[in-house]
């Protein structure tokens, strides 16, 4: 309807500045529907439960339950139930969030609206409204609908929440093309915006999910979330684990048929028993254990987040998409430098904290010097300052905080100086004036353009004196404003006046000062910001972007989007993933809901995010600080390589545990492990220490290493654990279980030792552990407390149900010599001096890679 005259609008509606009548309404509400925002299907707690069942480890852990209790190993069973229980239960709690964005959409919209039908002004239920309905809008509304004007006057909207727009935006009438931005079309006014100044008249073109914010929430509700990088691998890795168990089951059950004389039941009980074993209950609870410790960590350094796996996400993070207002800028306008006196004076501060000192070459300045300028800025405006927020103009508010920085609080000064005239500001004139009493005179403060404002300026005020204002005066102030301004910077102008005789508030003005601010809109700002910190590349704006064919053959060359609407943020996200990209969005505004909710983690801002934006995201940054997604990055990064730390660690044991008995029964060898033997190893020796590593420090240089790739498998790297340590681990257990086997003649005594060398092969990987990449040594051994404590924990259970003969009978243990167990341990710690070796060699290479 923006690119229709306002009679085409009234004939297509079939309305008129008078309004529709009562009589149509019912009509025109069966045929348009009520005027709100309808929510899709919501997720139950029952859903929301047993999406936890979705995950293919947990499967195999139901599998694995249920052949353990089939097959009379009861204590295997319930301690992997248990394990499957607070998995679910612990990952039903975190994620027991209902999708809420739709819900937040609704609370935008206004809750009452002033009508004309029948050419009578009325107070109705918004929802009622339907297209064609006339709403009379004043300064504060909350618009109701979206809606084409017709009669405006001096109207100004806030639409940043919608379009991104920071400042508020000035509305006519005029017909315009019928392609512009939805940012750009000011003769229309949207559903959930707010009126900061001025009223109108506008006709209603559309309602409930026809509005901007309605197409919204429809593509909310249409971008469905992706798994996130960790969860893929989990997924295949629960798929390895579920191939690699099925083959070792086939194996030995073939192998024992051929080598062992045992009945057909009896191989297929051991070969199941061994491939149960081969599982690594404990991997997925210390996962879920290691994300919600992340989210806690992540919580102190100022990122909440909102969904478990999303801890890991920003750690593969290849591309940040940053929404500019509200997250590279703030949608608060800041008094940042004054000039006055023929100074340039920085301001501190930031947003609207009415803290801030005044500097000039970095010594503070004297308030005298700068009083005036101030106090126009703080009288010379309509907006209001509430416990740190503003209502009403950004700009006009900054104006307020910078003069409660000198300490001239704005009520102080209306009491001394109160209001008793106002010339409005208006587009065509670009300035505002306010007569204030003061001691008996009449005072003007005038505020505007600055070449407007010193347009009507006689002299200028220096130094507390009016002094002729000389033409290189007017040059220099023109040059210094033409300067700021190719700097995106926003530049103000002011001047007054004691006014006598003339009574001519606007004439014969002396200049004051300008105020120079941060803001941003279009192309040319936001190149000037991408600018100032230190963004580079080339600039495409809405319009370009709708033009081209394929996106991702030129996405990566593309440094700035300006100008974009909802559906280009999500074309942007799209086009990135296709080329392979993992990709974080951050924003603040309901317009950019779909691509948080799109993106493979939504960052919102906690301060001044909408709660739209928040309910779509994944993350919440809680001081708005955009540093803080470099912290977050650095926990992600950390958290998905004590993943691997774990995974290593468990892992290992279960292939070295099933070589053990795989290669035990082809060399014609009695089991080398009991059940119980392998439940206690699975959870002391490795439980324990696993646990451990869940919240060892961080791998060093994380932020230094480059993103990984999407594809890259979890196991890169982890060749000393998963290949040369097994295979060590396998053959000194085999070695020392034949010769207790063939020299003793015990069983269970040469059970016992091979359990003892598999523990301690374990105990001494644990801290071998601590990292994936450098020398323990290099990380510190002993630096993780928590570990340390485990690894005792385990050797106590170790030595007493050795040398405890009561213990050890209900753990199929046999009593050892002492110098049978110290020779067992020092042997033990080969596997983990090969991790050492092999960690050591691997990052000399890469050193000397790096230095030629």
């Amino acid at each position: 309807m923006h690119n229709k005259t306002i009679g085409q609008v009234f004939k297509e509606l079939n309305s008129s500045e008078k309004g529709i009548s009562e009589k149509e309404i019912e009509a025109r509400l069966k045929q348009y529907g009520l005027n709100e925002i309808k929510e899709g299907k919501k997720i139950s707690p029952w859903e929301i439960f047993l999406n936890q069942f979705k995950s293919i480890v947990i499967w195999i852990l139901i599998i694995a339950t249920i052949i353990s209790a089939f097959l009379k190993e009861y204590i295997d069973a319930i301690v992997i139930l248990v394990i499957i229980i607070l998995i679910s239960v612990l990952g039903f709690f975190l994620e027991y969030r209902a999708e809420r964005a739709i819900e937040a959409l609704k609370k935008l919209a206004s809750l009452k609206a002033t009508v004309l039908r029948d050419g009578q002004k009325k107070e109705i239920d918004s929802k009622e409204l339907v297209p064609g309905d006339i709403i009379v809008l004043e300064t504060g509304d909350k618009i109701p609908a979206d809606a084409r004007l017709f009669e405006v006057f001096n109207l100004q909207t806030q639409e940043a929440a919608l379009t991104g727009e920071s400042q508020p935006v000035k509305k006519n009438t005029d017909v315009l093309p019928e392609k512009i931005p939805i940012a750009d079309m000011k003769n229309m006014v949207f559903s959930g915006t707010i009126v900061v100044s001025g009223r109108a008249k506008a006709i209603v073109v559309a309602t409930g999910m026809q509005t901007e914010i309605g197409k919204i929430a429809t593509m909310i509700e249409e971008v469905k979330p992706e798994p996130t990088p960790l969860q893929k691998k989990m997924d295949e890795l629960g798929k390895w684990i579920g191939k690699v168990v099925i083959v070792i089951a086939a194996i030995i059950f073939v192998v024992a048929t051929l080598f062992q004389e045992k009945s057909l039941l009896d191989n297929l009980i051991v070969a199941v028993a061994v491939a149960v074993a081969a599982i690594p209950e404990a991997l997925l609870a210390i996962v879920t254990m290691a994300l919600a410790l992340g989210t806690q960590r992540m919580l102190k350094r100022n990122a909440l987040v909102r969904r478990l796996p999303s801890v890991e996400t920003l750690g593969s993070t290849t591309v940040i998409c940053a929404d500019k207002t509200g997250t590279l800028t703030v949608n608060e306008m800041t008094v940042k430098k004054l000039f006055a006196n023929g100074k340039i004076i920085d301001v501190s501060g930031a947003g609207y904290e009415t803290k801030g000192n005044f500097l000039y070459k970095n010594k503070p300045v004297e308030i005298g010097e700068i009083e005036l300028l101030l106090r126009i800025g703080a009288l010379n405006n309509n907006a209001e300052l509430k416990d740190k927020d503003v209502i009403g103009d950004p700009t006009e508010g900054c104006l307020i905080v910078s003069a409660a920085k000198s300490g001239l609080a704005r009520a102080d000064l209306e009491i001394e100086y109160p209001r008793v005239d106002e010339i409005e500001f208006t587009s065509e004139r670009k300035m505002m004036t306010t007569i204030h009493k003061h001691h008996g005179e009449k005072l003007a403060y005038v505020k505007g353009a600055p070449e407007v404002v010193l347009k009507l300026c006689n002299y200028i005020y220096i130094n507390g004196k009016a002094k002729k204002l000389t033409e290189d005066m007017r040059k220099e102030i023109l040059e210094t404003n033409k300067e700021f301004a190719n700097d995106a910077l926003r530049v103000l102008g002011f001047a007054y006046k004691t006014i006598v005789a003339d009574k001519e508030p606007e004439k014969n003005l002396i200049f004051v000062i300008k105020v120079i601010m941060i803001t941003g809109d279009h192309e040319i700002t936001a190149r000037a910001v991408a600018k100032e910190i230190g963004l580079e590349g080339k600039v495409i704006n809405g319009q370009q972007l709708d033009e081209i064919q394929n996106l991702d053959e030129m996405v990566e060359y593309v440094a700035i989007f300006a100008r974009v609407n909802p559906e280009h943020k999500i074309k942007i996200v799209d086009a990135l993933k296709k080329k392979g990209h993992v990709v974080a969005m951050t924003g603040d505004g309901v317009n950019d809901a779909p691509a948080l909710k799109k993106a493979d983690i939504g960052i919102a801002m906690g301060i001044t995010g909408t709660d739209v934006s928040k309910e779509a995201s994944a993350m919440i940054l809680t001081d708005d600080n955009f540093a803080s997604i470099v912290n977050a990055v650095e926990e992600g990064r950390g958290v998905y390589d004590n993943i691997r730390k774990y995974i290593g660690f468990l892992l290992s044991g279960n292939i070295s545990e099933v070589l053990i008995i795989f290669l035990g029964i082809i060399f014609g060898l009695p089991l080398p492990l009991t059940a119980t033997q392998i439940l206690l190893i699975n959870l002391v020796t490795d439980g324990l220490p696993a646990l451990a590593l869940s919240v060892d420090p961080f791998e060093p240089n994380a932020m230094s290493r480059k993103p990984r790739r999407q594809n890259e498998p979890i196991f890169k790297g982890l060749n000393p654990f998963l290949i040369y340590y097994p295979i060590v681990m396998t053959i000194t257990s085999l070695l020392i279980f034949s010769w207790f086997y063939f020299n003793k003649g015990n069983l269970l005594q040469a059970q016992t030792a091979t359990f003892l060398t598999i523990s301690m092969f374990e105990l001494y990987q644990a801290f071998a552990s601590r990292s994936t990449i450098y020398p323990a040594f290099k990380v510190g051994i002993f630096k993780n407390k928590f570990l340390i404590l485990a690894v005792l924990s385990s050797f106590t259970v170790i030595v007493t149900s050795i040398f405890v003969p009561s213990i050890g009978r209900f753990l199929d243990m046999s009593p050892l010599s002492i110098a049978e167990f110290v020779f067992i341990i020092l042997i033990s710690s080969i596997g983990a001096i090969i991790i050492e070796i092999s960690k050591y060699i691997k990052s000399r290479n890469e050193v000397i890679e790096a230095v030629n």
